[in-house]
Order: structure tokens, then sequence, then C-alpha cells
């Protein structure tokens, strides 16, 4: 166990009567695991380390990117093409040497997660892809640890507390009875696609730490069965209750031999095929042949395109609009990173089954890259 300093670090936490020394050895026994060291896991794991939570778990496997620079504050200039599970533990063990980080460096997966999440209290999930959330959902499940649940896009942030018995219900939702199925991710826009401002996950991450230490504590009232939306241009915030159903059918797994062998990308992108077309065969595609090229993406989206004549029609008004494509030429379907075009490639095909339509392989980033 780890011995807390009494003197000054946490003098203004043992002051508060509801926390006092008995919660600061609370806290300094706890273990927290932060998985996805980025916009949400940054600021929670800085203010879990300087809380003083005894064991900090890290998993990340990407490294830092001038773009995470705006909202991932625990990394600087210096930090750009290191490990961030790595890099986070050091920076936090210069804040708070007294507790222990232990950082894995590498992507959680369904052969991993259960060994690794049993050690810890409290899992803190700060992932950015539906198939990775379901995954440290069930696993929580099985484990029956609570899961502190966040998301942000644009100028928006949620949080959720899912598995942990609500005092008052004595319910306890998960992640599934908010998701019973997984949203279709070819239409589902992340802030890779739209953008966040760079203080909306650290606004989220924070409340995560804060929700780990009511926790913790046993104080407070938690978040348990319960959605908190954040909109910062409005400055509103309102929230809505989850109820658990036990009839609900929903495909998850139900003991520790079906999570080792569920398929979670399957589970979340089985939806996603389409015919594509590769970068080479679009240029030759585009001297060649008069074609339609039409741009799925949301209005104001990155990188812009003004090498070559499209159609904008955003994905969400595509099916609206489908009547007015005309068909006379093979039609070239581009977004960010080809998800989304494929999704469209899907509704122009049943509206149109004998249509040549393509999804640009990829997206536009790759095809930007290469020329």
């Amino acid at each position: 166990m780890n011995k807390v300093n009494n003197s000054n670090r946490y003098q203004r936490q043992i002051q508060l009567k509801e926390i006092g020394q008995l919660g600061q050895d609370k806290f300094a026994q706890a273990k927290v695991l932060v998985i996805g060291a980025g916009g949400l896991g940054c600021p929670a794991l800085q203010y879990l380390a300087a809380a003083g939570v005894g064991t900090i778990g890290i998993i990340d496997f990407d490294v830092v990117e001038m773009s995470n620079l705006q909202r991932q504050i625990l990394y600087t200039i210096d930090d750009i093409g290191q490990p961030k599970a790595i890099t986070a533990a050091k920076r936090l063990e210069t804040l708070n040497p007294e507790i222990t980080i232990k950082s894995y460096n590498f992507q959680i997966t369904n052969k991993n997660a259960l060994e690794i999440l049993e050690n810890y209290d409290i899992i803190i999930d700060g992932s950015d892809n539906f198939a990775t959330r379901y995954l440290i959902n069930d696993a929580c499940v099985l484990l029956d640890k609570p899961l502190i649940y966040g998301a942000v896009l644009r100028f928006e942030g949620q949080i959720g507390v899912f598995n942990l018995v609500d005092k008052d219900t004595n319910d306890k939702t998960n992640y599934r009875d908010l998701f019973p199925k997984p949203p279709d991710s070819a239409s589902a826009i992340s802030c890779n696609d739209v953008g966040v401002l760079g203080v909306i996950p650290g606004i989220i991450g924070t409340m995560q730490a804060t929700e780990s230490l009511k926790i913790i504590c046993g104080i407070g009232k938690t978040l348990a069965n319960k959605i908190i939306s954040y909109n910062a241009l409005e400055n509103t915030f309102y929230d809505f209750e989850i109820v658990s159903n036990e009839y609900l059918n929903y495909d998850y797994p139900k003991n520790k031999t079906e999570f080792l062998s569920f398929n979670y990308e399957w589970f979340c992108n089985h939806n996603l095929e389409a015919e594509t077309i590769s970068i080479e065969d679009f240029e030759l595609l585009r001297m060649q042949e008069k074609i339609t090229i039409i741009d799925v993406r949301e209005k104001g989206e990155f990188p812009v395109v003004d090498e070559f004549a499209f159609l904008h029609i955003p994905l969400s008004e595509l099916e609206k609009t489908l009547s007015t494509i005309s068909t006379e030429n093979k039609i070239v379907v581009y977004c960010k990173s080809g998800q989304r075009s494929a999704k469209a490639v899907q509704l122009l095909k049943e509206k149109f089954p004998t249509c040549q339509t393509f999804s640009l392989k990829g997206g536009i980033e790759a095809w930007k890259n290469i020329n």
C-alpha cells in the first residue's frame, strides 16, 4: 500500500469532512485503469494522480501526433512520435512520485482484457470507437467492475457510470442497455471527422475522474444508470436515466469463453461491405471516363477538395436525395476514411442495383496523402 503524505500534498482534500484522512487512505489503496491516454484520458489521469490514487493503469497503443496537442494536455511537441502510454506514465510520475503507474503499451483486445481489468477496482473508458467500448463494457460486466463512460464530439460531451448499483433504485445498467446494437459506424461521425473543441474532452475527462473519486470514497450521488450531456455553445446540461431490460434480445458474451471468441470488429462493422476502388484505379477512371463523384462528408470537413468536380451530398441527406442523382455514369463516393462512403454505396446500390458504384478506398485523406 502506498503511504500518504499528510503534510502538504493532500491537505486540501483531507480538510473536506466528506473525505478526511479515511478517504485519503481509500484513494491510496484504490486501483483505477484508464483505457485510452487521449483527450479524455489525459485530464482523468492527471487528476487521479494528483488526488493520490495509489495505482493507476494506462492502456494505449498509439503514439503522440501533432494534431493531439490541441486537447491531449499531458504531451508536448517534444513527445511527438513517442508512445502515449509510456509518455503519460513518465509525466504522471513527475507529478506524483508517491503513487504507482503501470503502462500497457498495446491495444486492448478480448484476449488480454479480462486479465488486465481484474487487477483494478474502477475502469475509465477513454476510447474512441464502438468496438472497444463494447469490449470494455462486456469485460466489466463479466468481472463486475464499475465503468465510467465518456464521449465527445464538436462542442458536446457525455458522461455516465455503468455496472454500478444505484443506491436509490438498486438497479444496475451497462452500455448495452443504452445501445443494445452498435450504432451504424459508417453513418456515425467521430471527432476525427468533424473535430472537437479542445476543452470539451478536458471537461468530460475531469468529470470521469470526479466520478472515480466519489465511488472510491463512497460519497455523494454517482452517475450510476444516468447519462449527462454537456453543450458548450449553449452552456447547457441535460441528463437522462438508463433502465436495464433483462428481456432485451441482443447479442453479447455471457461468459469468459464466449467473450474470448466474440468478434467485436465484426459485431460493429459487419454491415460496411461495399465495392471499393483503389486510389490508382480512381485516377485512371477520372482520366478515361466521365464519372460522377460524390462527397458524403458533412459541411466544413477537412481536407478541402478543389482538384476535381464533385457533388456534395452529406450522408445524412443522401437517402432523401437519391432520386436526384443521375446514374448515366459510374459513381465514386468518398468521405474522409472510407466508412461513410461504404454506407453511401449500399444506399445507392439498393436504389440503383445496375449502376456501377464504388467507395474510394482509404477515403479522401488517403488520396490527398498520395497526391
